[in-house]
């Protein structure tokens, strides 16, 4: 499975063609703008999203909605293009009317001057922020759900939520109390900030509510959760192959990701070694398992059956309302970092990005070890492993 995203910021069209998904899938266009819609769903969120209201069309790859093993189209509409309809219009020649917002103050944290200097872009930066915008992840969370579908009629589930926004943190202990991800999921998804608890909620809105007062951002940690992963994805004999480092790639190529942890990540280093490995255990009616799950369900780059849990750190959005020191790329003298419309955090929905990239990843595991052409043969090939797991 691989999968190629492509459009601007404020261009026309966002899209993406998936290929590699078995035939057979069940697929609607619904299923998809509901994971758009949470992507959209966020506290701290800007502007933009009173204007774009991301639904997805398909365009190719799906009939009657079933999959057809043919690669997948998806297309969603930009409806801010329409205020921007002459400025990023690819037909029309460069004019001094279609030029008005050119960018020239690269902003401190953006890929603005590093593309521009890469690509030659020294007219105006706007050709590197158009594309280096977090507005292409809306194609990602439009594949994960597709990955997520397909990994849902084998039994794995995959959830986001938010660890902290800044100095406010969910009180993670309260993990135990759900049974699984669609109690956890139900309750994170109440609240916009995607805390735990009303308490946390409130504490994560009071900040970010200051933090637009004071024109600044603010940034945060996520947490994704799989279950239903069976053991042995990903492999030993070799770098490229290790899944917990694909898992982490996948985190850290999404805008503002700075870091990544498996289970209990950086805490580790501070433990000992009876502290953090996690021991095995044995049940004729489950076969092997781990007694906990310090190292994230992942040993020696292959999953153990345990859940995958990964966090990923989100620096603060560079784009500040109180803008910063920068140097125009004309005249070389110093100025204030360019503005364009932003969030104050963007936190809540790094979490269902993060959640679809983890997703992607795992749907790209499982279609490189079990069968990728039809679903019936690919379920077929799953359940006969785990039958193999537990009589191992």
């Amino acid at each position: 499975m691989r999968y190629m995203t492509a459009g601007e910021s404020h261009g026309p069209e966002e899209m993406a063609i998936i290929e590699g998904i078995p035939a057979g899938l069940t697929l609607t266009a619904d299923m998809i703008n509901q994971q758009l819609q949470r992507r959209q769903k966020g506290y701290g969120r800007g502007a933009r999203q009173q204007i774009e209201h991301d639904t997805v069309a398909i365009l190719g790859g799906v009939r009657h909605q079933q999959t057809l093993g043919s690669p997948i189209t998806l297309n969603v509409h930009n409806r801010d293009h329409n205020n921007w309809a002459d400025i990023m219009d690819p037909n029309i020649a460069e004019t001094p009317e279609n030029s008005t917002r050119k960018v020239l103050r690269p902003r401190p944290g953006h890929a603005d001057l590093v593309g521009g200097m890469k690509y030659g872009h020294a007219n105006d930066l706007r050709n590197v922020l158009e594309r280096s915008s977090a507005r292409e992840t809306v194609m990602r969370v439009a594949v994960g759900a597709v990955a997520k579908t397909l990994l849902a009629e084998v039994g794995i589930d995959v959830h986001g939520f938010v660890v902290n926004i800044g100095p406010v943190r969910t009180p993670l202990e309260q993990l135990t109390d759900f049974a699984d991800l669609t109690a956890l999921r139900a309750q994170s998804e109440q609240f916009e900030t995607r805390t735990l608890d009303a308490e946390t909620d409130q504490a994560m809105r009071e900040l970010i509510d200051q933090t637009k007062r004071d024109r600044n951002t603010v940034g945060g940690t996520v947490e994704v959760i799989a279950t239903g992963v069976p053991a042995g994805l990903g492999s030993y004999v070799a770098a490229n192959t290790k899944l917990d480092s694909r898992i982490a790639q996948a985190i850290v190529s999404i805008n503002a990701f700075k870091g990544v942890e498996f289970g209990g990540g950086f805490a580790n280093a501070e433990a000992f070694g009876s502290e953090v490995m996690d021991e095995i255990g044995w049940q004729a009616d489950r076969g092997f398992f781990r007694t906990s799950n310090h190292l994230g369900g992942f040993e020696g780059g292959m999953t153990t059956g345990e859940p995958i849990v990964v966090k990923g750190v989100v620096k603060p959005i560079p784009t500040l309302y109180r803008p910063m020191e920068s140097v125009n790329i004309a005249t070389h003298e110093t100025d204030r970092a360019s503005i364009e419309r932003s969030d104050t955090t963007a936190v809540p929905t790094a979490a269902v990005i993060a959640e679809a990239m983890v997703a992607i990843t795992l749907a790209q595991a499982m279609l490189d070890k079990f069968d990728a052409d039809q679903l019936v043969r690919f379920k077929a090939q799953v359940d006969q492993y785990r039958t193999e797991l537990k009589e191992f």
